[in-house]
């Protein structure tokens, strides 16, 4: 008969493509993984990995099995977390994998208050702005700006009308002006962005002609937006943010909005996983108070646009 735990470390042998990976994650010896899968191979009469010295790769047997294999463990979840929920207490681990300044600066708190209100809920956090890939990366869900790109997981939204916003200290400014135009940009320190070796100093804005980019330079380079933001805080120039990220910055005057009649670049915030079927009561719950409270941080950023729409209007007659 086949063994569940067994499932399980098919599963995430072949996520993370070696047993060696498999065993760190389970903590368990890699003799442990090799035996489990050895065991299934016995069980079903097939070889699911081809093995070599340097590689491990799934068969084809084992490629057309790991689909069953991800939905029985999926149904058995499914039924568990369905019966905890008819006891109306979340339980069991849940991983969540957040962006470095979202997730420290404001996830953090309310995600800690979710968990003390759910006390038999066992809760990881990741943060990080290299993007997790929920297929390999030991995390149930993912909180992560950007339109979906991957048509093969599921996203809920939780901010889809977020956008960037040009954001600088009262310290920078009074040093080195404000810049009135998107051109001037170009003559002012720039906090730049980079991840995999790729620097990201090409800023996007939306505009009436369509999209323009605007190439920005600066000495201060990081992978960390969550130190970008804290640069910006200090001085030490001019941050294109999430309005997530700097709200509350702007609201008690640390940071001020620079061009605000220039909307930026959308910014949307989903909540991602694999399958439909890992949105748990926990994932569900999580999700809700999570939009509710993100919903009232985007009302000052309509408002304000609302406002600059009202102003150039007004302007134009």
């Amino acid at each position: 008969m086949v063994k569940v735990d067994d499932l399980q470390l098919f599963v995430r042998t072949a996520a993370l493509g070696s047993f060696s990976s498999a065993a760190r994650e389970a903590s368990i010896a890699p003799g442990q993984v090799s035996a489990a899968i050895q065991r299934l191979e016995a069980e079903l009469d097939i070889r699911l990995f081809a093995r070599s010295t340097r590689s491990l790769k799934l068969t084809d047997e084992g490629a057309r099995y790991l689909p069953y294999a991800e939905e029985v463990l999926s149904v058995l979840r499914e039924g568990q977390e369905q019966l905890h929920g008819g006891r109306q207490a979340l339980q069991g681990t849940l991983r969540v994998a957040a962006p470095s300044d979202l997730g420290r600066n404001v996830l953090l708190p309310w995600i800690t208050e979710f968990r003390e209100a759910h006390p038999k809920l066992t809760l990881k956090l990741f943060l990080s702005d290299h993007v997790t890939d929920i297929f390999r990366d030991p995390v149930d869900i993912a909180i992560r700006y950007g339109l979906p790109d991957n048509a093969s997981y599921v996203a809920l939204p939780l901010a889809h009308d977020n956008r960037r916003v040009l954001v600088a200290s009262p310290a920078y400014l009074s040093e080195h002006g404000r810049p009135k135009t998107l051109d001037e940009l170009a003559g002012h320190h720039c906090l730049a962005f980079f991840l995999g070796g790729k620097v990201y100093d090409k800023w996007i804005f939306p505009t009436a002609a369509g999209r323009r980019q605007i190439s920005v330079k600066g000495n201060l380079l990081c992978d960390d937006g969550d130190i970008a933001r804290r640069w910006a805080l200090d001085g030490r120039g001019i941050a294109y943010k999430s309005w997530l990220d700097v709200c509350n910055d702007v609201t008690t005057g640390r940071l001020e909005l620079l061009l605000p009649d220039q909307p930026g670049e959308p910014a949307p915030l989903s909540l991602v996983c694999p399958h439909r079927r890992q949105f748990s009561p926990a994932v569900r719950d999580l999700h809700g108070m999570l939009a509710d409270r993100l919903d009232a941080m985007l009302a000052g950023l309509r408002k304000r646009a609302k406002r600059d729409k009202g102003a150039r209007r007004g302007a134009a007659a």
